[in-house]
């Protein structure tokens, strides 16, 4: 009894075993029978276009004026008279201060009365030498006399030239009481009035030319050979924009002799005719050079250029599979690109690269997948 039940345990223990050993093999197999060949990658493409694609440098800047000029007193005084307003416009050479001026004149008249006194000398002298003279032809007197006055003839000459000069000295003392507009421009505020006592350190007001006028700007380093290889075909013209109204024209008028290393950017200006006043000194501005145009360029989506380090790459839809095409950027505007090595037929993969190698099948999606890859939003109801 015992050993026919040690049997019926050995028997039922290998069946448990052999079912175990079954279920895990049908388990492990189960998978290869249902494993197929991977499917296509569905990816979304764009034509690429042909345009005129204008190469542009936009850089930030500000509006400066051609000239601003502070006018000091250049002699301790008083203002006698303004004669200009604030926010006038005056013209090179216009009357703005008068100071009081009574001790110029008065110097002016003290050098004149000098140089009339000098021109009486001279002329006395000039009489006694005539007359030495022929004394001398009659041998009345020594040579060394006749010798004596001419010198002091040439000496009194002398000083009526220094008088001349120290009249001139004090006509020149004299002018700086009427001070004028050194240029042609707008006037700042004023801070002085007639009685005020001023000095040299003191501003009187300034002068800043308006018209024409300056935008300073700052472009990266990278750009300075295009700008120069431009600028060496001729005027180029330069696009200035406040935010503001209507964006004005003028021409690159400057660039620095020198790349701040700091920065690794070059300074440049552009000048503007400003007749209206369209832009006034402190503006921030957007300064937009165009160096050249790219005639009929391959324009694609910048989303479907791939950068790797052997440079930057293209797929497109071939025979239903995926081929890589080196491309060039040429230049790059907003979410677009100009691009070289492409024939402009091709279509281009723009999503679902990320999964591709070139001889991959690939799927194009559908009419809707290609809208949205194209920027159009789906409509929504409106609220």
């Amino acid at each position: 009894m015992k050993k026919s039940t040690l049997i019926l345990f050995l028997a039922a223990g290998a069946a448990v075993a052999a079912g175990a050993w079954s279920l895990s093999r049908g388990s492990a197999e189960a998978p290869r029978e249902g494993k197929g060949e991977q499917g296509p990658t569905v990816v979304n493409v764009v034509a690429p276009r042909r345009q005129d694609v204008p190469v542009v440098l936009s850089a930030s800047g500000s509006v400066t004026p051609v000239a601003s000029v502070e006018l000091h007193p250049q002699t301790t005084s008083t203002i006698r008279r303004v004669h200009i307003r604030e926010g006038q416009f005056v013209k090179a050479g216009e009357l703005m201060f008068t100071l009081d001026d009574r001790s110029e004149r008065a110097n002016v008249d003290k050098a004149d009365a000098q140089i009339r006194r000098d021109g009486a000398a001279v002329a006395d002298l000039e009489r006694q030498v005539a007359r030495a003279e022929q004394l001398l032809a009659q041998k009345f007197i020594a040579q060394g006399a006749l010798d004596t006055l001419r010198s002091q003839l040439e000496a009194a000459r002398a000083a009526t030239g220094a008088s001349r000069a120290a009249l001139q000295a004090e006509k020149v003392a004299a002018s700086y009481s009427a001070i004028r507009a050194p240029q042609a421009g707008r006037v700042g505020a004023i801070d002085v009035f007639a009685g005020s006592l001023v000095q040299p350190a003191t501003v009187l007001t300034s002068v800043t030319q308006l018209d024409p006028i300056d935008v300073s700007f700052t472009l990266p380093e990278a750009s300075l050979a295009g700008l120069l290889a431009a600028q060496q075909q001729g005027q180029l013209a330069v696009e200035a924009s406040t935010g503001a109204g209507k964006p004005v024209t003028g021409f690159l008028h400057f660039v620095d002799n020198a790349v701040n290393p700091q920065a690794g950017a070059i300074r440049a200006k552009a000048r503007f005719a400003n007749r209206a006043s369209a832009l006034w000194p402190g503006q921030f501005a957007t300064a937009r050079i165009t160096l050249e145009t790219l005639k009929n360029a391959v324009v694609i989506p910048q989303a479907a250029i791939i950068t790797t380090p052997r440079g930057t790459n293209v797929y497109v839809v071939d025979d239903g599979k995926a081929r890589s095409v080196p491309v060039t950027r040429l230049h790059v505007f907003g979410q677009e690109a100009a691009v070289s090595g492409l024939e402009g037929n091709e279509q281009v993969i723009t999503e679902g690269k990320q999964n591709l190698r070139p001889g991959g099948k690939v799927k194009i999606a559908d009419a809707n997948g290609a809208r949205r890859e194209q920027g159009e939003q789906p409509r929504t109801a409106a609220r």
